[in-house]
């Protein structure tokens, strides 16, 4: 199967979720399938692709002068781009550039399937183009906006975040609509969907993590140190953390006095940094290797208000063998249980007394992460996760093989009128 993947925003270097998943499933279907990925992002990011240009058939890469995130020029795009029919998180990527490198690469090569990663790069993509096309859905974008426009308080970024949510609505609802087949990573996002298209066209593949290299360790664990990890930069991470920071974290200390927080992760806001500064929290950007950060953790927190999907980071803190405290929007469409292998809580109050809980009970971590290691040991291997995807992809093309063949059929016998 020859699978044409197109994926904005580049795909490494993997330093968040919904670029984890994707790399480990094109990693896995190029064992035996002819895989070309076409990607479009920031000239400020490096080309790290070489590994993958050795795995898979062809790398198609367009580096693109968008502005840097945060900055004035990023601002003045935003308005420039705001009577676009398409969001600016996605609109910012539309340029001449883009549309002209994939017009030639598919008039140069022939798909069996096109994969489109995330809604992002669906306004490239010629939807009637004879292949057919499968979306790929991490989260319901639209949910995400909503749920920012509803958790954030300055006016400007109210407004600001009900026009992407307005617009990434509609446009989410037309692409899907589109797409001969959709895949998402949670059961209630595909219950979401099946609002927009018939459920039978919906498939959900579970998330992975790479068991080898989140492995559990017993040493370097500190007494009383709580970590958070994420790119810093993805908006519901930013609120998430800024939440922790104001309401979770100084509830925490009233019950353990001398409690520390790691924040891990790219991009951090200069809000966040002064924030965490007066919180007497770390922030330590961007690191090569999230491990020993979770590791020396006693407990490991996901406070999001805003999100969707699946998270995972929850799975890479359950291999390694971590208790965890979440929000249930932290946990949302993971097949976790409450008081079993995550403590789930959504009020700040008893969120805080349940880390402080777990800090004094070494014997409740314990259970806590081995239970979790269980759970994702049996069922959640990225090889296993990437053999659900191929499966949906061969039922997608042998439904549009025998479509075709039907077309064929009904012009050589055509049904007496």
């Amino acid at each position: 199967m020859k699978i044409l993947w197109v994926k904005a925003g580049g795909l490494v270097p993997l330093d968040v979720g919904g670029k984890i998943r994707s790399y480990q499933i094109i990693r896995e279907l190029s064992r035996k399938h002819e895989v070309t990925l076409f990607t479009f992002y920031p000239t400020q990011l490096d080309d790290s692709h070489h590994e993958l240009r050795q795995i898979l058939s062809r790398v198609v890469c367009v580096p693109l002068p968008l502005p840097a995130s945060r900055s004035l020029g990023e601002y003045a795009d935003y308005i420039r781009r705001t009577c676009s029919f398409h969001p600016y998180t996605m609109a910012k990527y539309y340029r001449p550039e883009v549309f002209r490198s994939f017009n030639q690469l598919l008039e140069s090569e022939t798909h069996d399937v096109l994969v489109c990663d995330f809604v992002h790069p669906a306004g490239i993509i010629p939807w009637d183009f004879p292949c057919p096309k499968v979306l790929f859905a991490h989260n319901v974008e639209a949910q995400i906006w909503q749920r920012y426009y509803q958790v954030t308080r300055n006016p400007i970024w109210k407004l600001a975040t009900w026009r992407e949510y307005r617009a990434m609505k509609r446009v989410e609802r037309f692409y899907v609509q589109q797409a001969d087949h959709l895949l998402t990573v949670s059961e209630p996002d595909r219950r979401f969907f099946s609002q927009y298209i018939d459920p039978s066209k919906i498939t959900v593949i579970s998330t992975g993590v790479d068991l080898d290299y989140f492995q559990p360790s017993q040493s370097g664990e500190n007494p009383n140190a709580l970590v958070f990890t994420g790119s810093m930069d993805w908006l519901p991470n930013d609120d998430g953390i800024r939440y922790f920071l104001n309401e979770i974290l100084p509830r925490v200390r009233r019950y353990v006095r001398d409690v520390k927080l790691s924040i891990v992760g790219r991009r951090p806001s200069g809000n966040v940094k002064a924030l965490a500064r007066d919180k007497g929290a770390e922030v330590t950007g961007r690191v090569q290797d999230i491990r020993p950060y979770v590791r020396q953790a006693s407990v490991y927190v996901v406070p999001l208000r805003v999100g969707g999907g699946t998270r995972l980071k929850i799975f890479e803190a359950m291999a390694m063998g971590k208790a965890i405290v979440s929000t249930s929007i932290g946990a949302e469409g993971l097949p976790v249980t409450n008081g079993e292998n995550i403590v789930i809580e959504d009020n700040p109050e008893r969120f805080a007394l349940s880390v402080a809980r777990l800090l004094n009970d070494p014997a409740a971590r314990a259970r806590l992460g081995l239970a979790a290691r269980q759970m994702v040991e049996e069922r959640y291997s990225w090889r296993a996760v990437a053999a659900e995807f191929d499966s949906a992809l061969e039922k997608v093309l042998a439904k549009n093989v025998y479509k075709q063949s039907h077309k064929c059929l009904n012009r050589i016998n055509p049904q007496p009128s």
